[in-house]
Formats: structure tokens, sequence, C-alpha cells
């Protein structure tokens, strides 16, 4: 008599719950994990070098433009956040370490011009003399540089507080120093400024995905007319 029972039970928990094999297949898969773009990368020795310096906008955009550029060249970026010039004149030694590159993609600005405890965190002129010395460190690679303008800031309670018309003026100070040096620009701000409501996100100086995307396009145009021209 228990032994029917025992196999009634059996086949009711099977009928309910599948067998053993069936309940590890319901598992969910875990997730795979994204790519990190501060990551290090390892280099094609066939392909030139290109290195992208700036904030959390060209982190958002580092991994669309490496995807890109796949077979034309070996995109690296700092593995860190650059944030202001300060943290430029600091650290840029590191960043460009001891390898050869063929063209440096870089901007500072939006750190700069953040207002922390009632001033920027740069003032204007101090911004323009760190990066001037930014600049001649820079000249010194023998990489074909590409100034990027800095991206707009939205209307709204934007923490911490930015304006764009110190977005406006950081970058006219920008590309007066760019063009006394020879230098191009990648003009990112008049870019994204004639489609933010598409592509940034509301009341943050940040980009969606999409907004990356289009920024990486527009990155990886500038990096191929540079090596185009190497």
């Amino acid at each position: 008599m228990l032994r029917p029972l025992i196999l009634l039970i059996s086949a009711m928990l099977l009928l309910l719950f599948g067998s053993p094999g069936d309940l590890s297949a319901q598992k969910p898969k875990p997730k795979a994990r994204k790519p990190n773009p501060l990551a290090k990368i390892e280099d094609d020795p066939k392909l030139p070098r290109v290195l992208l310096l700036g904030d959390s906008i060209s982190i958002g955009y580092t991994l669309p433009t490496r995807k890109l550029l796949a077979g034309v060249a070996n995109v690296h970026r700092a593995q860190t956040n650059c944030g202001p010039t300060s943290r430029g004149v600091e650290q840029l030694d590191r960043w460009l370490g001891t390898g050869k590159w063929d063209v440096i993609h870089f901007n500072w600005g939006l750190h700069d011009l953040k207002w922390i405890e009632g001033k920027r965190q740069i003032p204007l002129e101090k911004y323009k003399e760190n990066l001037e010395q930014l600049v001649a460190r820079l000249k010194k690679t023998d990489a074909r540089l590409l100034w990027c303008s800095t991206t707009p800031v939205p209307q709204g309670d934007l923490k911490p507080p930015r304006t764009n018309e110190d977005v406006i003026a950081y970058n006219a100070a920008a590309q007066k120093i760019m063009e006394e040096n020879g230098i191009a620009t990648d003009d990112l701000y008049a870019f994204a400024a004639s489609r933010l409501g598409d592509i940034q996100r509301p009341v943050n100086v940040h980009f969606t995905p999409k907004g990356s995307q289009q920024l990486a396009e527009k990155v990886a145009q500038a990096i191929r007319s540079a090596l185009a021209k190497e």
C-alpha cells in the first residue's frame, strides 16, 4: 500500500514541477557582462593607434567608436574620467604612456565649468592656462591632434549646476588656442546642438545610448579623416 502511494505522490510532483533536469533548465542564464570602455585593449600591430581623452561624455562614445573603427585603428582611451583640466595637467603623462600615438582626440570643459560652492571649478582664465599647457605636451607626441568641442548643457536644474553660456565661452577660448596651434576641431557642440532633444537625457548633460552612438559616428568620421592625412 505504501509503495503505490509513494509512486502516486512522485507522479503528481513530476506533473507539477517537472524533473530535476527541467528545474535546472528553467534557471535564468546569468547576464553577460557589458564591455568596459575603460578596460585596456590589445593592439593589432598592423593598425594605427588612437587615444581618446575626455570625461564621461567620451566614455559614452568610446565603445561605439571602437566598433566603428574596427579593422581601421586600435582605439584606446584613458582608463578614467579625465575630469577638469587640472586633472589633465597632473595625469596626462601617465595617460599618454610610452607608446606612439597616431591620432589623439581630446576634450576638457564640462568639469571645468561646473559650479561648486558658488564658483566655477576652474575659472575661465585658469582653464585657458591649463589647456595651453596640455596642448604643448600633446604636441610633443607628434600625433595628429583633434580637439573635441564641449557638448551643450540643457536648460533646467542641473546637479551640479552648469550653464550653456559657460559652454559657449569655454569653447570659444579653447577654439582660439587650437587655431593658434594649428589643431583641427571635431565640433561635437554644433553636431549635438542640432539634435539635442533627440539624443540627450532630460535635464542632464549625458546622452542616451542612441545619442552616444551618434556622437561616436561623428568622432569616428573625424578620426578617419585624421588618419587619412597621416
